[in-house]
């Protein structure tokens, strides 16, 4: 887990802490004593891909700086029912305290893994990468992308800032493809990629012309995208976008496109089935 993803995950524990624990645990702060100790397991409860347990760590030692961690199965790892994912021991106050949060991002990020890791098997033998995309739960950006990495996809861009997307409203306020590539193109470094999205071959054509570094097909029949890879003939990297469900994209795989961008990676996450067990 990278420099920035940590620091992302540090903001919003301190987020979870404070909308969670206001004053203070009112129920196990009067029924546990505060010198209490004791050893904790998570355990999956479904099949999975595992990712996240660096932040659950995060959030237990925001209540016992020297709890003991010990990871059984690392993050990006397939789990099975009943697999302990880590024991760890220390302050029972802070093993109780920390319990949902810790799980919270642990299912979420777990169940953003385990989608990836679907959608990877279902393009198994195509050369092509599947990509998440921006719509991410907002503050969550750099951990959902992560566990997409985890689940073996591949991240797209991280914001706005960089890399260039001309979409549809681009276009049309820049007077068509061709003036809004030239435009940008005054103004940014060379280093920066520029992605154009289209929605018909005749776009597709023009963004050949402006010799962009990949080509959008946006919301295309399956018809159309292997037309449009014809068309482009390798001259600049594909990416397949919109509507891409789980029993699509085997087939918009097959027309030939390098990358295919899927929204429901992390906008409809299915949380995996975690739980904690104290175990002494």
């Amino acid at each position: 887990m990278d420099e920035k993803t940590l620091k992302s995950a540090e903001v919003l524990i301190d987020l979870a802490i404070t909308e969670d624990i206001g004053d203070g645990d009112i129920t196990t702060n009067n029924l546990v004593a505060p010198e209490t100790c004791k050893t904790a397991v998570l355990v999956a409860k479904a099949e999975g891909i595992i990712a996240g347990l660096p932040v659950a760590e995060m959030v237990f030692k925001k209540f016992d700086k020297d709890i003991e961690w010990n990871v059984k199965i690392p993050d990006g790892s397939k789990v099975n029912p009943g697999d302990i994912l880590v024991e760890f021991r220390g302050n029972y106050r802070a093993l109780l305290t920390g319990e949902r949060k810790a799980l919270n991002f642990l299912q979420r990020l777990s169940g953003i893994a385990t989608f990836a890791d679907i959608c990877m098997k279902e393009v198994e033998g195509e050369n092509v990468e599947i990509l998440d995309t921006r719509k991410t739960l907002p503050g969550y950006r750099h951990l959902d992308k992560y566990a997409v990495k985890m689940g073996g996809g591949s991240n797209h861009r991280y914001g706005l800032y960089d890399m260039v997307m001309i979409k549809d409203n681009h276009i049309q306020v820049a007077g068509g493809i061709k003036e809004a590539v030239e435009d940008i193109r005054t103004k940014i470094p060379k280093s920066i990629k520029i992605e154009v999205e289209t929605t018909n071959l005749e776009q597709v054509q023009e963004a050949l012309d402006a010799d962009v570094d990949i080509i959008m097909l946006d919301n295309m029949s399956s018809k159309m995208m292997k037309e449009a890879v014809v068309l482009i003939n390798r001259r600049a990297k594909i990416e397949a976008s919109g509507n891409m469900t789980l029993k699509r994209i085997r087939k918009v795989a097959s027309t030939g496109v390098n990358y295919i961008s899927i929204g429901a990676l992390t906008h409809s996450v299915r949380a995996l089935d975690i739980s904690q067990r104290i175990i002494d």
